[in-house]
């Protein structure tokens, strides 16, 4: 219980107050009010309702002065008027007033000088144990003198009957006020929403302050080599970045300032489909007491079907990162030696792995290209390209330039050598070719990480003008220059040249005649 009143909470009156709950009174909590159930190893599992994963279409900026002037507006960042906010504020604040509710307090950032102080007030328990799980936790002192820096109000169970009216897109909303320091969340339980929430609002904040924002995971080695993982769901960027013989910084959220790298965050948030403890050992370990599933398919004992996608493909596990056993406990690093582009090509005519220019670096961070394999009703059907700039264009408050232009300054300023890795199909593109296998993908990994790759000689491909090495010790030298893994070359430059206009044609709105400091189209592939 916290003597917290309600004026300071924001609210009009309150029930109880549960504060900062250890993980055990959690426990207690979400079993008394069954928000859960039990797995056969001791871990709650939770279902977030209708919604299993984000709503991207239903967040919203409020557009006032000063933010207004510096978001990038569009589909990505819609903007709400300031009285539709306050009318849909009042309507939170009306609703989880005079309920027992539980307070969580967070920091975002492991560097104390540059990290926000977050506030998060929900009505359920787990949703209190999903951000102890995910945000830095205060120790005694910083509770003591804890002073939110941002609030997050989280009403899921209320949703909003006059979205019509407003011109929103449905009953849900999760709305940032960057000046009044709040967020409101209403009509979804996924607990994804206050994660992400977080992330895009210090991809706003930190930019602003010559500190680079990322979407990658990152880990160190004893020598202090820093590495970064930039991709996209599906390419590995977990699973490639827990690594037995180097030390995980974090897995998804990091920052990069004057000292170096850091998390954001003080846990992992992983996909479990198809999860195994052959595959990915680290993970399936950290599942146990305090960490929380989220829709997993398990029978009567608690034992779960990890190849389930009954309830949705986004099954999910939170923990606290002190449960994968090599992590760095700092959460901090120095500046990275190496960046690695991670990309799962399903067309199978990107390399297995190229060195990049700082140019080159420039064009695919700011692609940020994956592709996706679509359904397979009538038999094989051609892949997807997906491109999301900077690798996480949902959260990215600001134009992407504005983040490219800051990874370009502290590559130089620290001579950081670049990758792009394939971690998608070789001899063929999907239905055609194989998948990349794991012990290859590591062999580059690890070529890159003990600086051999550096040793090579290196060709350059035809379409991408991609630097790419002609002999890598772990790799069938016929994979590193894809084209010579296709059993038909001629459909081999048909398809890179289609997937090179792809990138062309995604690229223009990159290209402004008066900032020509981002036309790195001469970097990127030629048709």
């Amino acid at each position: 219980m916290s003597e917290l009143t309600a004026a300071e909470l924001g609210l009009k009156s309150v029930g109880k107050v549960f504060y900062n709950l250890s993980y055990d009174e959690l426990f207690e909590h979400e079993v008394k009010n069954q928000e859960g159930k039990l797995a056969a190893n001791g871990t709650m599992m939770v279902d977030t309702g209708k919604f299993t994963g984000r709503s991207p279409k239903d967040k919203y900026f409020v557009k006032q002065d000063p933010s207004k002037q510096n978001i990038a507006w569009g589909t990505i960042n819609q903007r709400i008027s300031v009285d539709f906010f306050d009318e849909l504020y009042n309507k939170v604040i009306n609703y989880l007033s005079g309920k027992d509710i539980y307070v969580t307090d967070g920091y975002s950032g492991a560097n104390p000088s540059t990290r926000r102080q977050v506030r998060f007030v929900t009505e359920i328990a787990w949703q209190s144990h999903f951000v102890k799980n995910m945000f830095i936790r205060p120790d005694s002192a910083g509770l003591e003198n804890f002073a939110p820096d941002f609030t997050v109000y989280n009403a899921a169970g209320y949703s909003n009957k006059r979205w019509e009216e407003m011109g929103l897109n449905s009953d849900v909303f999760v709305i940032f006020n960057i000046e009044k320091r709040v967020a409101i969340i209403g009509g979804t339980w996924y607990g994804g929403e206050m994660k992400k929430g977080i992330f895009t609002m210090m991809n706003y904040w930190l930019p602003l302050n010559k500190i680079l924002s990322m979407h990658c995971s990152a880990n160190v080695g004893k020598e202090g080599d820093v590495c970064l993982f930039f991709g996209l769901s599906g390419t590995g960027k977990t699973t490639l970045s827990t690594d037995a013989s180097r030390k995980l910084i974090g897995d998804d959220e990091h920052g990069w300032d004057d000292d170096g790298i850091f998390n954001f965050e003080g846990g992992c948030y992983a996909k479990c489909i198809d999860l195994s403890p052959a595959s990915e050992p680290e993970i399936f370990n950290a599942i146990r007491r305090d960490a929380l599933l989220e829709n997993v398919v398990y029978d009567e004992d608690g034992i779960i079907d990890y190849s389930s996608k009954d309830k949705t493909e986004n099954t999910r596990v939170s923990y606290p990162i002190h449960h994968i056993d090599n992590f760095e406990p700092s959460l901090r690093a120095g500046h990275p030696k190496n960046i690695i582009f991670l990309t799962c090509d399903a067309f199978g005519v990107l390399p297995p792995v190229s060195k990049l220019s700082k140019e080159q670096a420039m064009y695919y961070f700011l692609s940020g290209y994956t592709a996706k394999v679509a359904g397979t009703e009538r038999g094989v059907t051609e892949p997807t390209a997906a491109f999301s700039a900077c690798f996480g264009e949902a959260f990215l408050p600001l134009h992407p330039t504005a983040y490219a232009k800051l990874l370009g300054e502290k590559m130089e300023k620290h001579n950081v050598n670049a990758y792009l890795v394939n971690t998608g199909w070789v001899g063929g593109g999907y239905g055609v070719g194989e998948r990349m296998s794991i012990k290859a993908t590591r062999a580059c990994i690890n070529a890159i990480l003990d600086g051999s790759i550096l040793n090579a000689e290196f060709d350059q491909t035809r379409f991408f003008k991609l630097n790419i090495p002609k002999e890598l010790p772990g790799v069938d030298s016929k994979l590193l220059n894809p084209r010579n893994s296709w059993a038909d070359q001629e459909a081999f430059d048909r398809t890179a040249n289609k997937l090179a206009g792809m990138f062309i044609q995604n690229f223009k709105k990159y290209i402004d005649e008066d900032n020509h400091d981002f036309d790195f189209t001469k970097a990127g592939p030629q048709v």
